[in-house]
């Protein structure tokens, strides 16, 4: 069986940025997972004694604090600037972006709109920049019978389908007078989707591998399972299974932008041995 890997996947600059801060930040504490992959997060704990604090309680013993990459709330961020705690911030300056032009435009008096999963931290983070109440969307459905105003701005969360995101920009155009449209999603996001589109179209089974709450992650499978029904996510190589590659002549692996190279080679050689 041939194994083949997308064009464009894995690490995104903002997560090979923040874990080069993590491991120059030695007994610090993150506020929030880092990045959404649990085996790099231990990995920083075991080498560099970087933990993870899940509450801003938790972050009394800690002297030097990591912003995350998917960014914090601000009011969030203002207590511990408060505290008189080290703040490292490893927030994904693709993240910040947006967080600038809610606050921005929503102080020019715009209704924003942003384009992403309301329960995910990054989209938590950017949402609070507002001034004024902004509304958080996933679907055109969301905006159907909703008073918007004369004049709107639209984000999106860094990682989502772009031809998602024109749908909704297309419906505000046709529904609202003034419209500003910020593509906030992030490129590195656009090129492994279509590696993995292109990938999938030509593989019997896909590998998808990052963490199963990751954003990014979850966009890739979807996209690889519209094209090859059998693609499976993983995080590990143990997830591995026999089956999934009996018969099969070419199998696609991909990872999402939280995924580091030591865990992609190590599932590469695990199919190896399998397919043997």
């Amino acid at each position: 069986m041939e194994i083949r890997l997308a064009e464009n996947y894995g690490f995104c600059f903002g997560v090979k940025r923040a874990i080069e801060i993590a491991e120059e930040s030695k007994n610090a504490s993150t506020y929030g997972p880092l990045i959404h992959n649990r085996e790099e997060i231990n990995r920083l704990k075991e080498n560099f004694n970087v933990k993870t604090a899940h509450a801003l309680e938790e972050l009394q013993e800690s002297d030097k604090v990591i912003i995350r990459t998917h960014g914090i709330q601000k009011h969030e961020l203002k207590k511990l600037q408060e505290s008189g705690k080290e703040i490292i911030d490893a927030t994904c300056p693709f993240v910040t972006k947006p967080q600038e032009i809610v606050e921005e435009m929503s102080t020019q008096g715009y209704k924003v709109i942003i384009f992403g999963d309301e329960n995910h931290p990054e989209v938590k983070g950017v949402k609070s920049y507002a001034v004024n109440q902004p509304l958080v969307v996933m679907d055109v459905s969301d905006l159907e019978g909703v008073y918007l105003g004369p004049k709107v701005a639209l984000v999106s969360q860094t990682t989502r389908k772009v031809r998602e995101f024109m749908k909704i920009a297309d419906y505000l155009i046709e529904h609202v007078k003034e419209v500003r449209v910020f593509n906030t999603i992030c490129n590195a996001t656009f090129e492994n989707q279509d590696a993995a589109d292109k990938l999938s179209r030509e593989s019997d089974v896909m590998i998808v591998i990052g963490g199963k709450n990751s954003s990014n992650t979850k966009q890739l499978l979807n996209i690889a399972q519209s094209n090859c029904p059998e693609s499976y996510l993983i995080e590990t190589p143990e997830e591995l299974q026999e089956s999934w590659f009996e018969g099969k002549k070419q199998c696609g692996v991909t990872a999402g932008a939280s995924t580091p190279d030591w865990i992609i080679q190590n599932v590469i050689e695990k199919i190896r041995k399998i397919s043997v």
